[in-house]
């Protein structure tokens, strides 16, 4: 081998070992800034506010022409304090007077030693008393009657008062029992082990195993009727969010307990008129869970770029803004103030500006959001496609910035779909926000015990993310299921189980939520 074939091998491999460093060096700082960074992605966090104003005319070169046009600008509300807020916050909770008196000895004057005779009473404060929970045993009798006469003829009829009918059978749970335990765990993310601390505390040495089979029992009886009626009403809508995150659950049949399972959501989109929600466990993340689950379903899908989708029939795939903001952020250095964070914060600038348009225009109505996107946001989008192909070959190959422009161009179809429909989301916010409260539990319980118990939570949580979606206060919401449901024959007329979705108006007036 000649020395300068040699010194170009060398050459060329000094070359990748040092793209290689560089790029483990961008690895390195994006896991530190994982674990230790804020996790907030807004401008000023992130420390490139201020430094995007040569990039603000970008836009302005995909269409020079272009006047810009006037924008229905929705004002935010600045909520500030005023006269006789604190009576408006405590108007609504039940008061209890409380009035001091003088003492026997001090109802004399101390001028004249007459006797003190009361005029009025002065108002001097009001204040919160919190009253600890507690526990009560209700023992329900049924009276029994008999026919004397028919007794005296020899023929004795017996007649018994009806009762209702319990939430689990053989089992001293109640509906507002078993709705608490649900709604300290699924709401609040109180696990099993500290509730049973908390009822030992008030009397009661009730095991969380117990709580647990109730859990299951009390949603394969009651709340799973009711999420399979929610799945049929989804699938006749034309606008659903999906998503999926990660649960690890025991004793699944024929996998390892270390292994990960998934809780996936779907949700209707932000004007529907049924708002639901629903969770659905399943083993893995095989594209043939939403396949089947959205069997039947018609319209446009709001997700991640994840590709599993791309099995579900008869779909118009819409992707994520947020998503696609979130590739350039972890594509920023640790230091903002380095040359490499320019194309990072320039492709975060470009969706920063899609998400403030959306805010302008978020009241308004499907058609008039189709018309504003058209006229404000393509010229944005324009410029953003055109910067992108400009500079998707000015980075490391393999980089996280690399990442972001493939992310990007790889989904640029699905991307663009939501100029054409005012009614589709920029983003997949409404799904990750529902999923939010499962993954601030799944760290307090970290797994579910069984598939039945993964199931069960998967029912819970439908039931209560749908109840938050409508109003409704979720504990009232449960405990209004399992008081009135066992007594409806709703196997033999399904249509009963009508009365007791959401937007029920008799739902509506027991279980709406406290206006805050």
């Amino acid at each position: 081998m000649k020395a300068n074939e040699k010194l170009n091998m060398l050459e060329k491999r000094i070359a990748q070992l040092e793209l290689e460093n560089k790029n483990l060096h961008e690895t390195v700082a994006y896991l530190t800034k994982k674990l230790y960074g804020k996790s907030s992605e807004s401008s000023k966090t992130l420390g490139i506010e201020g430094q995007l104003s040569l990039f603000d005319e970008a836009e302005v070169t995909a269409d020079p022409k272009v006047v810009e046009p006037a924008l229905k600008v929705i004002e935010k509300v600045i909520v500030k304090k005023y006269k006789g807020q604190r009576k408006d916050k405590l108007d609504k909770l039940p008061h209890h007077k409380v009035v001091f008196k003088l003492s026997d000895e001090d109802l004399n004057c101390p001028e004249c030693s007459a006797e003190l005779k009361p005029v009025g009473e002065e108002f001097v404060r009001s204040e919160v008393e919190y009253i600890p929970a507690q526990l009560k045993v209700i023992d329900i009798y049924k009276e029994v009657y008999e026919c004397r006469k028919c007794k005296q003829a020899g023929r004795p009829l017996m007649a018994k008062a009806p009762t209702t009918k319990p939430v689990i059978w053989h089992s001293y749970a109640s509906a507002s029992s078993v709705a608490h335990i649900m709604y300290q765990k699924y709401v609040n993310a109180m696990p099993l082990y500290r509730q049973e601390t908390d009822f030992k505390n008030l009397g009661l040495p009730l095991k969380r195993q117990t709580m647990s089979n109730w859990i299951i029992q009390a949603s394969k009886e009651w709340l799973f009727p009711i999420t399979e009626l929610l799945h049929k009403k989804m699938l006749e809508e034309k606008y659903l969010h999906a998503d999926e995150t990660t649960i690890e659950v025991m004793n699944e049949e024929g996998r390892k307990n270390t292994a990960d399972s998934y809780m996936w959501v779907y949700g209707t989109y932000k004007d529907s008129k049924m708002p639901i929600r629903i969770f659905e466990y399943k083993p893995t993340r095989n594209g043939d869970h939403p396949k089947e689950f959205l069997k039947g379903f018609n319209g446009y899908l709001i997700t991640d770029a994840y590709q599993g989708y791309e099995k579900v029939e008869n779909i118009t795939r819409c992707y994520c803004f947020a998503h696609l903001r979130r590739y350039f952020v972890d594509a920023l250095p640790t230091d903002t103030k380095k040359p490499e964070s320019t194309l990072p914060s320039q492709g975060i600038e470009y969706c920063n500006k899609l998400f403030k348009i959306e805010e302008q225009i978020e009241n308004l109505s499907a058609k008039e959001k189709q018309n504003q996107r058209q006229e404000l946001s393509k010229p944005i989008l324009d410029a953003f496609w055109s910067w992108v192909n400009e500079n998707k070959d000015n980075c490391l190959p393999k980089s996280k910035l690399a990442k972001a422009f493939t992310y990007a161009l790889n989904q640029k179809e699905g991307f663009m779909t939501f100029l054409s429909d005012g009614n589709i989301a920029i983003s997949n916010n409404l799904a990750e926000n529902s999923i939010r409260p499962f993954t601030v539990g799944r760290r307090n319980w970290l797994f579910s015990g069984s598939p039945q118990g993964a199931a069960a939570s998967a029912a819970v949580y439908s039931i209560v993310e749908t109840a938050k979606a409508n109003g409704l206060n979720p504990y009232e919401y449960l405990r209004y299921i399992f008081k009135y449901l066992p007594g409806v024959c709703f196997e033999e007329e399904p249509e009963y189980l009508e009365d007791f979705l959401p937007w029920n108006p008799e739902v509506q007036a027991f279980c709406k939520k406290a206006e805050e």
